[in-house]
């Protein structure tokens, strides 16, 4: 027998106290993504100090990565059962804690261990943003809570580099984990002021999806395995990500089903039958995949090409990541208006990133940092104007009561679909650059008699050295016009899915 819903909780008034409560929670999210990416691009660092080779310490991201996942499916549900308040500050703390001990492990087992353990925690923050947004900020508010949000998606990512770049050749490489502690506890200390203490309705228990958990979780968790180890085991050639990525091609699926008839879903799948939020929950994904032309691509070509380390770098990720803290709020306030259609906003937004990643398409081996600058602006503008009225979209058609399963979906969507994108990206360029070389070869195999004098002032060795430079810049311009496709398809939808969205608008009067 399926129990009645419980009222909605009574309404918060919207004051110092609960801005305070929400700020927390802001700095909690924030924090999670930036330690997952700042982590990443200072493994190498990391696996140095340990002594741990590249194929073990492949571990480390694949299996934070899969614990990320897994808690954004289930942390909205157990933070209603446990109530919002407990949830967030045991998570933040936790987070915080074995971030701490991660450079104290004395093994590899340890420390898969603890960031296993991290992961689980961190990843249940982001969620949480978008459900106290929904929640507790008034209509015409709304939007700039969104918009915080947004900036998990654009200056979260964008910052990590600096921040890598700063703990790893000019501080101290331990920084790396440590760096979210203080975070962690002037986020918790907001949230036990601010948030609202709802009551625990442990009665949920009775009616736990026990079932999705098992199929939701598990399926997630061996697709992301299998993602990120299936290059270096050499995709369906190895028996492991064979039954890795066949256990998820059931797991999901089943998952899926199971929620659709459930008293009391994980995932609310019926929510998709809303025109707007399935467009934006697709959207929102497909721009996960496309904003990596912002850094990691030019950083990447940086690093291949002209031999540069991340705090050379630093320059191009600052251009995009400080700017987001004024340019995504001000987009909130100008698609906070009901004359402005908001559809078209995203269209600017397309078209810049568009020109972009066009630039992009004619670099050279001649670049250098500065050459990026001009494109990093139209970045910059660009994803903003993407993704905050990509997120009034989605939402404008969620009741506050249906929050935790928005925020279920759409953040274990995004982050699922952030490492598909970096593993599209990495396995085209490297499929594209050996294509790039063999052509190359055989051309210059073709005219070694016209080459002969070159050959004599140069070793064959330069010369194989010069092919393979010239392969993977040509590799890179391909990706941006990769990319610049996955734009299309984005335009594609926004011109055929959804209807026009208008902001907040204030309750109506009975």
């Amino acid at each position: 027998m399926v129990s009645p819903l419980p009222p909605p909780p009574a309404a918060v008034p919207f004051d110092r106290r609960l801005i305070i409560g929400l700020v927390g929670v802001l700095i909690a999210a924030l924090t999670s993504g930036i330690n997952d990416r700042v982590t990443e691009l200072a493994l190498a660092d990391v696996l140095g100090v340990f002594g741990i080779g590249h194929d073990e310490g492949t571990w480390i991201s694949a299996l934070y990565a899969a614990a990320e996942v897994s808690a954004m499916l289930i942390a909205p549900w157990l933070a209603v059962t446990f109530s919002l308040r407990r949830f967030a500050m045991a998570m933040t703390l936790a987070f915080s804690f074995f971030g701490v001990l991660c450079p104290l492990a004395p093994n590899l087992d340890v420390l898969l261990l603890l960031r296993v353990l991290q992961g689980l925690a961190g990843g249940a923050l982001p969620p949480l943003l978008m459900t106290v947004a929904l929640r507790f900020l008034p209509w015409h508010y709304k939007l700039y809570g969104l918009s915080a949000y947004a900036m998990t998606a654009t200056f979260g990512p964008n910052i990590s580099l600096p921040l890598a770049a700063a703990w790893t050749e000019n501080l101290d490489w331990r920084l790396v984990f440590w760096q979210i502690a203080p975070f962690g506890l002037l986020a918790t200390a907001f949230i036990a002021y601010g948030i609202p203490q709802d009551p625990l309705r442990l009665e949920r228990f009775r009616q736990a999806d026990w079932r999705g958990a098992l199929l939701g979780c598990g399926g997630l968790t061996m697709l992301v395995i299998g993602l990120m180890q299936g290059e270096r085991l050499d995709w369906l050639e190895s028996p492991l990500i064979c039954l890795l990525l066949g256990g998820a091609a059931i797991c999901l699926p089943l998952f899926l089903l199971n929620e659709w008839f459930h008293p009391l879903p994980l995932f609310k799948v019926q929510l998709l039958e809303r025109r707007n939020f399935a467009y934006g929950i697709a959207t929102l994904a497909l721009f996960v995949m496309v904003s990596m032309s912002g850094v990691a691509l030019p950083a990447n070509y940086l690093g291949h090409i002209q031999d540069y380390r991340a705090a050379q770098t630093m320059p191009l990720a600052l251009l995009i990541a400080l700017p987001q803290l004024l340019l995504a709020p001000l987009v909130a306030t100008v698609i906070n208006r009901n004359w402005v259609d908001s559809r078209y906003v995203i269209a600017c937004g397309l078209v810049l990133m568009t020109l972009a990643c066009l630039g992009g398409s004619y670099l050279t081996s001649a670049w250098v940092r500065e050459d990026f600058y001009g494109l990093q602006l139209l970045q910059t503008f660009g994803q903003p104007m993407i993704v905050v009225p990509l997120l009034m979209t989605a939402t404008g058609v969620i009741q506050p009561m249906e929050g935790p399963f928005a925020s279920a979906m759409v953040n274990s969507i995004r982050g699922l679909a952030s490492l598909i994108g970096a593993v599209l990206l990495e396995n085209f360029i490297t499929a594209r650059q050996h294509r790039h070389s063999n052509v190359l070869v055989d051309q210059w195999a073709s005219s070694q008699q016209a080459l002969a004098p070159l050959l004599e002032e140069q070793p064959i060795a330069a010369m194989a050295g010069r092919l393979r430079e010239q392969a993977f810049i040509l590799s890179f311009s391909d990706a941006f016009l990769a990319i610049i496709g996955l734009i299309a398809i984005l335009a594609i939808l926004l011109l055929t899915l959804p209807t026009r969205p208008f902001p907040p608008q204030p309750p109506k009067m009975p």
